[in-house]
C-alpha cells in the first residue's frame, strides 16, 4: 500500500513546486513590466538633439530681445585724455649706476611662484631687490612644479640677453651663479615676508648676505612693498614694460594671432573670461546649475582645507562673482558694443562648455581664440607648456583696442598696468557689486533703462586716467608714478577738471609724474591694502569708508600663503 502511494506523493510535490515558479516567475514579469513603465526610456540621439535645438532656440530668443546695433563712439574704443598721459621710468640723475653701487662677492638668487603673470611680478621685484641690497642678480628661476606644471626656464619664456643688457646701468644680472674652487658657490635659502620694504630687506636679508655670499629667496612673490621711493618704483616700471621682453618665437607667434584680428576687423576686444571650474568653485558663488554644479564645484572646492563654507548670495552681492559669460556680453552690449565688434577670448576650461558660451557668442557671433585664429601645427610649439600659451594670449589682450577682464587676478592687473602705462589703452573691469542687482532685476526694466543703469554702474571701470588715486592699489596694477601728464593738460583748466575727477593728480608742472612721492612717507609699519591677489575682503580702518567704489574694489586681499590655494588664482 505504501509502495504504491509513494510516486503519487512525489506527483504532488513536483506540481506544487512548478505552480510556485510560475506565480514567481509572473510576478517577476509584472515586476519588470511595470519598472519598465515607470523609469523613462533612455535618451536618444534624435531627443538629444531635439533638447540642444530648444536650447539653440530659446538663447536666440534671449538675444533678439537685445538691440544688435551699437552706438561705440570713439570715446568708448578709446579714452579722450589718453593722449595727455605718457609712460615715464627714466632714472633721475640722482641714482648712481650699477657698477657704482655693486658690492663683491653678493649675490642674489630669487625662485619665482605661481604663473607666467605671478612670476612676472617676481622677476620685476627681484631686480629692484637685488638693487636695495647691492647685489648681483643671477636670473631668476622659475616656478616649474605648481598647478601649471609647466617646464620652461626663463630663456624659453623671456630674452634672456635682451634682460640682462637692457638693465646693465641698473642691476648686474649673471645668468649662473659663480664657481669658487672648481664649485658652484652653495646658496642659502630663505624667505622674506609680504611686501617686505627696502628697510625689511636691509635688517633681514643683508645680514645674511654679507655672511653667506649667496643668498636665495624662494616663493618670491609679492615680496615686495607696494610703495618705494620713486627711483625704486621707476626701476620696477623698466624691468616690467622694457627688458621683460618674450622670446622672438613668442612674439612672432602673437603678432600673427594679433594680425588675424586685425584682418578680420580695425578694431577688436579681448576679453579674459577667467569662468573656469576652480575659479568657480574657490569664488563659493552658484550659477544655477542645480544639485550637480554644487556637487561638481563643492568636491573642487575641498582642496583648499582654509575656505570657510560659502553663501553664494552674499558673495554675489558683494561682487565677488565672476559675471557669466552672457552677462559679460550684455554689458558689453549696454555700454555700446554692436554685434559686429570681434572678440577674441583668453580662457581655459570654461565651466558648461559650448552651452555656457552661447548665449555670449549669440549676443557677439564673431569670436575668436588662439585656437580658432591658429592651426594645430602653428600651436604645437606652445600647447604643452602653459606659460607660453599664456604670453600668447596676454600678447593678443595687451595689443587689443579694448581689453574686458571678469576678475582682478595677475593677468587682469598686469595688463591695466601696462596698458596705462603704454597710453592709457581702455581697460573695462565690470563693476560687479552693482551690477549683481540689474542682471537680478533685468527682465523688471527696458532695455533702455538696463542700458543707462549699466553705463551709469560702470563709470569709474572703464580704464580712463586718474580713475584710482596715485598711489592706491597694487602698483603693479597702477603704477602711478611711471605715468606723467603732457603740457597740453596741465594748460587747460576745463581738461584738467575732467581728469582728476577720479581722484587727485601730481603736481601742475609740464610733464610732471602724476602722484610722485618723497621717500619719507613710508615706513615698515605702513599698512598696505593693495595686494588683491586671492579676492577675499578684508574690513577698512574706519577713516578709509568714506573712499568711491572704484577704490574699494582694489582693497582685496588675503593672509593665505596656502601654495594649492595661491597656484589656482596665480593666471
Amino acid at each position: 500500500m505504501k509502495k504504491k502511494m509513494m510516486p503519487r506523493r512525489r506527483h504532488h510535490s513536483r506540481s506544487y513546486l512548478i505552480s510556485a515558479i510560475s506565480a514567481f516567475s509572473a510576478a517577476a514579469l509584472l515586476l519588470l513590466a511595470l519598472i519598465s513603465f515607470i523609469t523613462p526610456a533612455p535618451p536618444d540621439q534624435t531627443s538629444l538633439l531635439n533638447a540642444a535645438l530648444v536650447r539653440k532656440e530659446l538663447i536666440d530668443v534671449e538675444a533678439s530681445r537685445v538691440p544688435s546695433h551699437g552706438s561705440a563712439g570713439k570715446g568708448l574704443w578709446k579714452s579722450n585724455l589718453s593722449k595727455f598721459y605718457f609712460g615715464c621710468s627714466n632714472s633721475s640723475m640722482k641714482f648712481p649706476s650699477a657698477d657704482e653701487v655693486t658690492s663683491s662677492n653678493r649675490y642674489l638668487m630669487i625662485a619665482t611662484s605661481g604663473g607666467l603673470n605671478q612670476q612676472r611680478t617676481g622677476i620685476t621685484d627681484a631686480v629692484v631687490a637685488a638693487r636695495i641690497l647691492n647685489a648681483t642678480l643671477v636670473v631668476p628661476k622659475l616656478d616649474q612644479k605648481s598647478f601649471w606644471k609647466d617646464a620652461s626656464n626663463f630663456g624659453e619664456i623671456f630674452d634672456v640677453d635682451w634682460f640682462i643688457s637692457f638693465l646693465s646701468n641698473d642691476v648686474k644680472i649673471i645668468k649662473q651663479v659663480p664657481r669658487k674652487g672648481g664649485k658652484v658657490m652653495a646658496f642659502y635659502n630663505m624667505r622674506v615676508p609680504r611686501k617686505c620694504t627696502q628697510r625689511c630687506y636691509q635688517n633681514r636679508v643683508l645680514p645674511v648676505l654679507l655672511k653667506k655670499h649667496v643668498v636665495q629667496l624662494s616663493k618670491f612673490d609679492y615680496r615686495l612693498a607696494n610703495k618705494l621711493d620713486t627711483d625704486l618704483q621707476k626701476l620696477r616700471c623698466r624691468v616690467n614694460y622694457h627688458a621683460l621682453k618674450f622670446t622672438d618665437s613668442i612674439i612672432e607667434m602673437g603678432k600673427k594671432l594679433t594680425q588675424r584680428m586685425r584682418d578680420k576687423s580695425r578694431l577688436f576686444i579681448a576679453l579674459h573670461l577667467r569662468f573656469e571650474p576652480d575659479m568657480l568653485a574657490f569664488s563659493g558663488c552658484y550659477y544655477g546649475g542645480g544639485e550637480k554644479e554644487k556637487m561638481e564645484l563643492g568636491a573642487i572646492r575641498k582642496r583648499w582645507k582654509t575656505l570657510h563654507t560659502p553663501n553664494p548670495q552674499k558673495e554675489r552681492r558683494h561682487g565677488k562673482c565672476p559675471l557669466t559669460p552672457e552677462e559679460v556680453g550684455l554689458m558689453l552690449r549696454a555700454l555700446g558694443f554692436g554685434k559686429d565688434v570681434h572678440i577674441y577670448v583668453a580662457s581655459g576650461e570654461v565651466y558648461g562648455g559650448e552651452e555656457t558660451l552661447a548665449p555670449l557668442k549669440a549676443l557677439f557671433p564673431n569670436f575668436h581664440s588662439k585656437e580658432t585664429l591658429a592651426s594645430k601645427e602653428e600651436l604645437m610649439p606652445f600647447t604643452t607648456f602653459s606659460s607660453r600659451m599664456a604670453a600668447l594670449d596676454f600678447i593678443v589682450c595687451d595689443e587689443s583696442d579694448v581689453f574686458v577682464t571678469n576678475n582682478n587676478g595677475n593677468m587682469a592687473r598686469m595688463l591695466a598696468g601696462r596698458r596705462r602705462y603704454f597710453g592709457h589703452k581702455r581697460t573695462i573691469r565690470p563693476n560687479a557689486k552693482k551690477l549683481n542687482s540689474l542682471f537680478m532685476n533685468r527682465s523688471n526694466m527696458t532695455w533702455e533703462v538696463f542700458t543707462s543703469k549699466v553705463r551709469t554702474n560702470q563709470k569709474g571701470f572703464m580704464g580712463e586716467p586718474n580713475e584710482v588715486r596715485p598711489g592706491r592699489g597694487e602698483f603693479h596694477e597702477n603704477p602711478s608714478t611711471c605715468i606723467c601728464e603732457r603740457s597740453e593738460l596741465q594748460a587747460d583748466p576745463f581738461i584738467k577738471r575732467q581728469s582728476t575727477s577720479g581722484g587727485k593728480s601730481g603736481k601742475n608742472n609740464n610733464n610732471k609724474v602724476v602722484g610722485e612721492s618723497t621717500d619719507d612717507q613710508f615706513s615698515d609699519e605702513e599698512p598696505d591694502w593693495s595686494d588683491s591677489d586671492y579676492m577675499e575682503n578684508r574690513i577698512l580702518p574706519q577713516n578709509e569708508r568714506l573712499l568711491n567704489g572704484t577704490e574699494l574694489d582694489y582693497y582685496l586681499f588675503t593672509k593665505s600663503e596656502d601654495p594649492e590655494l595661491e597656484d589656482i588664482l596665480s593666471d
